[in-house]
């Protein structure tokens, strides 16, 4: 049996500096210090090209013109804060070109993901663009005429407040899936990870869930699924909540319809159960598209999750877990997610039927407000079983039997 192996391998938007692509690089380096015969081609119109150059022990640049029209660009004579109103998309920084585009404005912003360590909690922020990002946007206007470009933004701020570059996402992002993918890899890191021992060095567990192309806290809970024999729903779960909340869609014109369909999912015990029921139904109408429509369901992500469980499905082996199944008792399935590790205090609820005191959460968001997406309901005691070393039962304590203080409270009145 031959192996094909690639002589040229080409990397085009080089500037984006996504996760992959920084990873791909590093990858790549190493690959081509070793094997002299291998031609790596990084391909960019508004790249660093010094930068990029010394990264890969100065390899050669070169410049090579393209087809593009004139652009007049124009700035404001002063800033205009948040008083412009301006709708914007980032798609006229892409490469596609649209016929008929002469004219670009450009607000001098993006919305950029950040990810805080210490919080666990991935924000969209909302940050000036880069000299290099306000430069493809201008450009776009050129792609088939002359045209012209509409900085919303002075030519001072352009040339003192702008970076040259934005700044990379590997920065910015969740490394956990990454160092366990690395060290699976036989990558060296000097910095542990709580799925690392004392040496760096990659546990049984950590190495088991870098064979699951999953985020780390799902790959736990599928392995954790085992110990509940619950194998079957849980790889379910996982698969669902994949493909980034995108299962239910609300079209304007039939909202009321859609929020009927999406409470008939229900079922006691938090969202996770909730995308479980949802793929059982969709898989017991032998994925019919036409019961997606009636239900407002997105049949491409239902797709998209029966193509992830597939695949996990199969590398179930791999990691030795045999396949099981909880029938009805979905307790199994929610003690499953309990050590994973990201559980939330919803403190003392005005109303306790409606709010459970603690729940454990698939990711934390900001946007205009704080929010824990995918929830699941759990019982504190479980945590008492998974972290003793952790929790203490005196803080578990329900908080919705304490008296309420005698005396009111001052008026906002009285307050002033």
């Amino acid at each position: 049996m031959s192996l094909c192996v690639p002589s040229v391998i080409m990397v085009d938007e080089a500037h984006e500096r996504t996760l992959h692509t920084d990873v791909l690089f590093g990858l790549i380096k190493d690959i081509a210090r070793f094997r002299p015969q291998l031609k790596v081609l990084v391909a960019s119109a508004t790249l660093d090209t010094e930068r990029f150059s010394a990264f890969f022990d100065n390899a050669p640049v070169f410049r090579i013109p393209g087809r593009r029209f004139p652009v007049d660009i124009y700035y404001t004579k002063v800033t205009l804060g948040t008083s412009g109103g301006v709708v914007t998309t980032n798609i006229a920084e892409t490469s596609v070109t649209i016929d008929g585009i002469v004219y670009v404005l450009d607000p001098g912003f993006c919305k950029q993901k950040s990810y805080s360590a210490r919080t666990g909690m991935e924000s969209l922020v909302v940050t000036p663009c880069s000299k290099a990002s306000a430069n493809q946007r201008a450009g776009r206007a050129g792609r088939v005429a002359p045209g012209k470009c509409f900085r919303l933004y002075t030519a001072w701020a352009f040339q003192h407040e702008l970076e040259e570059t934005a700044v990379p996402e590997i920065q910015r992002a969740d490394l956990g899936a990454l160092v366990l993918l690395l060290k699976s890899l036989g990558g060296d890191w000097e910095r542990g990870m709580n799925r690392l021992n004392h040496l760096g060095e990659l546990t049984t567990l950590g190495r088991r869930m870098a064979e699951l192309p999953v985020e780390p806290m799902l790959a736990k809970m599928i392995l954790a699924s085992e110990q509940y024999g619950c194998t079957e729903e849980v790889l379910t779960v996982a698969a669902m909540l994949s493909v980034n909340n995108a299962v239910f869609y609300r079209p304007k014109d039939k909202v009321l319809h859609a929020d009927s369909a999406r409470v008939a999912f229900s079922v006691p015990g938090g969202d996770h159960l909730v995308l479980l029921n949802v793929y059982n139904q969709w898989a017991a109408s032998g994925h019919s598209l036409q019961w997606c429509y009636e239900h407002f369901v997105q049949a491409r992500s239902l797709r998209r999750a029966r193509d992830v469980r597939e695949q996990l499905q199969g590398l179930m082996e791999r990691v030795e877990i045999a396949p099981s199944s909880c029938g009805g008792n979905l307790d199994l399935v929610r003690k499953s997610h309990r050590d994973t590790g990201q559980c939330g205090d919803m403190g003392t609820p005005g109303s306790v039927a409606l709010q459970p005191r603690w729940v454990l959460y698939h990711e934390l968001v900001c946007t205009s407000k704080e929010f824990m997406r995918q929830v699941i309901e759990i019982d504190s005691s479980w945590l008492l079983e998974v972290a003793p070393h952790y929790y203490q039962a005196k803080e578990l304590e329900d908080g919705s039997g304490r008296k309420m203080p005698k005396k009111a409270g001052k008026s906002r009145e009285e307050l002033g």
